[in-house]
């Protein structure tokens, strides 16, 4: 009876073993800073879904294709997955998610010179709000159709950040991780350390990995990420990925 108990646990645990040493693929596109074929590891995001797979004994492929390829080639069972992407009933249908991955955030950009502090839209009156032609900007453009400020519109997010350097405008929105990346690819550093951004953001957009519904175990590994993704946030490696693309450590 001894001997057939420690048979079936050996073969259980090599069966274990197999299933850890696997190779997961995964489709993404460019979107720098989060993610890169051009940025080492991938690009922050990526490098936190390698360690958090890592750390349940998983390796991952990335195939990185046009983001509308990636996500079709993803739906079919092509590949395991993707990342990353916000939640929609119609994705929720065909994928299983993850945990929060990353969180994306729309703020205000300015001077460290310039005291400023907002908590509803009234606090943006009379302010120099600056733009980039062609973008979306849902909160201000509705107070400026009401009349209560001015959108500064310029041709490039170059001209903006310029336009807040000689104080021309009072805030520039701008994503979070894009702007300080921008700056660290466009300005000397003392100029950089003139920047910042207001804590409060004007948009939050939650990003996941999605696994297919059509490969079989996708369930089972998306568990094992959760739980490696869980592991990765308390050791405080995840957020110090995040703080060092911010610093330009991904370059």
């Amino acid at each position: 009876m001894m001997k057939s108990f420690l048979l079936l646990l050996f073969i259980f645990s090599i069966s274990l073993t197999v299933k850890a040493n696997q190779t997961i693929r995964l489709t993404t596109g460019e979107w720098s800073p989060y993610l890169s074929e051009d940025l080492k590891h991938y690009g922050f995001v990526s490098h936190i879904v390698t360690e958090a797979f890592a750390l349940e004994g998983i390796k991952v492929e990335y195939i990185f294709r046009p983001w509308k390829r990636a996500y079709k080639d993803a739906l079919v069972g092509k590949y395991h997955g993707s990342i990353v992407w916000t939640k929609n009933p119609e994705r929720e249908q065909y994928f299983y998610y993850s945990d929060l991955v990353v969180a994306g955030q729309s703020v205000f950009f300015h001077l460290k010179s310039f005291s400023f502090d907002w908590q509803n839209p009234e606090d943006l009156v009379g302010l120099n709000i600056g733009g980039t032609l062609g973008y979306k900007y849902s909160l201000l453009e509705e107070l400026e159709a009401q009349g209560k400020i001015n959108i500064h519109r310029v041709a490039t997010d170059e001209q903006s950040y310029g336009m807040l350097l000689l104080k021309r405008i009072d805030i520039f929105q701008q994503d979070l991780d894009a702007g300080y990346e921008w700056l660290q690819d466009n300005l000397m550093e003392q100029d950089i350390a003139q920047f910042t951004h207001h804590p409060k953001p004007i948009i939050n957009d939650n990003y996941h990995l999605i696994l297919s519904k059509e490969v079989d175990d996708n369930q089972h590994l998306m568990t094992l990420f959760n739980r490696g993704l869980k592991r990765l946030k308390k050791s405080g490696k995840y957020q110090q990925y995040i703080s060092e693309s911010r610093q330009g450590h991904y370059k």
